[in-house]
């Protein structure tokens, strides 16, 4: 069984159109929905970055019924974890316990921002761990006194505590993230359809957890429009994490993937509206042992279309898939 949901993709779209969509996918049927949280876009096209907690502090108050979530945020550099505990529970009690926080090690495109540098892929996991830790505590109601490797808490309490704390989510490409998720997490978190992360995550306590999934897509009428549109907004999402994870800005993507074709995109990314093409970019997702995956459709402008198809044709074909 596996769930489908809607990706709030900040980094195409505007705050109010945002909220808008988010609203569509509700209507549409979506089981659930996840926001990106961007300081910049990966590439110039994509022309947007609003910042994702008052997107979804409003997304909270337009839709009644969807799930929501972050996919994923920082909780090291550019935004301190305390601070992150704070606007999860605000979330929580806007949202009517609708809210998951998903948390990874970041990027250098969005965490350079705040001049502290980009620290190595290790030194990103140790951060992330004890970030998830402060984090828990403060979820727990503790008056949190912390001194660590990396961060400093002072007295530190949350005062609107929900009943039921957001469940936290954790991002993994690797045997250490897997480690943290599996010790720290409620749920999984990954873009790659990978059975031996899952593995490892249930190895080290993720047993019987969600596992949440991405899918980009890229659905028009017309396949080429589709293909040039996942070509000009999508292609940096082939360089891989390790890649991804270190360019500090959208001019380091555009040189990264100037070589980068349109069919080379075409062969990654269901491009078109051939139901079939896109349920089979779902399935590795479903086979891996994935309980959720999030489409992420290609363009701003190009939602409303989107989501009236997903409800018309897309998503009860996934849900024959996920009947399987």
């Amino acid at each position: 069984m596996v769930d489908i949901g809607y990706t709030m993709m900040t980094e195409q779209a505007g705050p109010r159109e945002l909220v808008d969509q988010v609203v569509g996918a509700e209507r549409a049927g979506f089981d659930f929905s996840v926001t990106s949280d961007h300081y910049f876009p990966w590439l110039d096209s994509q022309g947007h970055a609003p910042y994702a907690w008052s997107v979804l502090g409003a997304a909270a108050q337009a839709t009644t019924r969807i799930p929501l979530m972050t996919y994923v945020t920082c909780p090291t550099t550019r935004y301190h974890p305390a601070i992150v505990a704070q606007k999860a529970a605000t979330m929580q009690l806007l949202s009517g316990g609708r809210f998951r926080l998903g948390l990874g090690s970041g990027e250098n495109l969005n965490e350079h921002v705040v001049g502290q540098g980009w620290p190595t892929a290790p030194v990103r996991l140790e951060m992330l761990e004890e970030a998830v830790e402060i984090i828990r505590a403060l979820f727990a109601g503790e008056v949190v006194h912390h001194h660590g490797n990396h961060f400093d808490v002072e007295k530190a309490k949350l005062w609107d505590l929900p009943d039921t704390p957001p469940p936290i989510g954790v991002a993994v490409s690797g045997k250490r993230s897997c480690e943290i998720a599996g010790h720290l997490a409620d749920l999984m978190i990954s873009t790659e359809p990978k059975s031996e992360l899952i593995d490892a995550f249930e190895r080290h306590g993720g047993a019987g957890k969600p596992r949440v999934g991405q899918v980009p897509v890229c659905f028009d009428t017309d396949r080429d429009a589709a293909i040039a549109r996942a070509h000009e907004q999508f292609r940096w999402f082939g360089g891989g994490w390790k890649v991804n994870s270190e360019l500090p800005g959208t001019d380091s993507f555009a040189g990264a993937t100037q070589f980068v074709r349109p069919e080379d995109v075409a062969e990654s990314i269901p491009c078109g509206d051939d139901v079939d093409m896109f349920v089979e970019a779902v399935r590795p997702y479903v086979e891996a042992g994935f309980t959720e995956v999030a489409l992420v459709q290609v363009g701003g402008d190009q939602q409303e279309p989107y989501l009236d198809w997903a409800e018309r044709k897309l998503l009860p074909a996934l849900r024959e898939l996920r009947a399987d």
